[in-house]
């Protein structure tokens, strides 16, 4: 037992063994906050977007428990609050979401936007003629380059005749055409695990945005489009590694960046990120392999 004026030692820091689409995307949009998310752990405050978005998915996953006809607009909205109070208590630091909430007046705005969500949702599918044959399915695979890939996704829809859909909901609005294509890497990272994993590439992907009105987007990828993300995932992987050893990992300032929680520890903001805690390799001394030159015959 430790002195009581002593801290407990730290937990050990482990470097990444696998890649899933969220840290993908991280790297991607910026190698600082793939660090200080994947390495550091830096804590992050809860925000009101994302656990609203999490009680979302657990109402969309939860209500096909319930017999075809029983799923209505007003059962999803019935679970919406059982489902805050099951994260709730598997997460009691989401209760500084409503710090001063004493009449509880900001929670139930915050269910009412979620309820917006949900009846959107029922806009764009009929869950009453829906049968998933995955919910919230967990994915993981090893490629032939030794490069694990894991996930979890929303909803996989099978037909009859035994074609794959997989399915991600989304609470945000749908972007735009030049954000769209990073929206549907995920898919592709997703229909790339499924493939190598089942032998089938799903026939299609769907995204399905609840917000702004709500709108679905929809790609049929083949295998040379998850060849190419293939290679796109074993290139960014191989950028990750660089980074793990040498310690560089750039801010990379971009349109995201006002809604990042990190900024204090950002030089693109003034901050200063935390010390690097992974052995960097020492590049000037680390031994070469000697160049010998062939000796020209006589």
């Amino acid at each position: 037992m430790h002195p009581p004026d002593s801290e407990p030692p730290a937990r050990p820091v482990v470097a990444p063994v696998a890649l899933s689409p969220s840290r993908a995307g991280d790297f991607m949009t910026c190698p600082l906050l793939y660090r200080l998310r994947v390495i550091d752990k830096v804590p992050e405050p809860p925000s009101a977007a994302a656990t609203r978005g999490t009680v979302v998915h657990a109402v969309l996953e939860r209500l096909f428990d319930a017999p075809a006809a029983q799923r209505t607009p007003e059962a999803a909205r019935a679970l919406l609050r059982p489902e805050w109070e099951r994260l709730l208590e598997k997460r009691p630091e989401l209760g500084t979401l409503f710090p001063d909430d004493a009449d509880g007046s900001e929670l139930a705005g915050w269910l009412a936007d979620a309820e917006k969500l949900v009846d959107g949702w029922f806009r764009l599918e009929d869950p009453t003629r829906l049968e998933p044959a995955e919910r919230e399915l967990y994915v993981e695979t090893q490629l032939e380059s030794g490069l694990r890939l894991r996930g979890y996704i929303d909803r996989v829809d099978v037909a009859p005749t035994g074609e794959v859909r997989v399915v991600d909901y989304k609470t945000g609005r749908a972007p735009s055409r030049d954000f769209e294509g990073k929206a549907m890497f995920q898919m592709k990272f997703y229909a790339l695990v499924l493939w190598r994993l089942r032998g089938v590439v799903p026939r299609r992907l769907q995204l399905v945005y609840l917000g702004g009105g709500g709108q679905v987007v929809t790609y049929d990828p083949d295998p040379a489009d998850l060849r190419a993300v293939e290679r796109k995932l074993l290139a960014l992987w191989q950028a990750i590694q660089r980074a793990l050893e040498t310690g560089e990992w750039p801010a990379n300032r971009n349109r995201l960046c006002d809604w990042c929680s990190f900024q204090s520890l950002c030089p693109a903001f003034g901050g200063t990120p935390p010390p690097y805690p992974l052995p960097v390799l020492d590049v000037a001394s680390t031994e070469r392999p000697a160049v010998t030159t062939p000796v020209p015959h006589s």
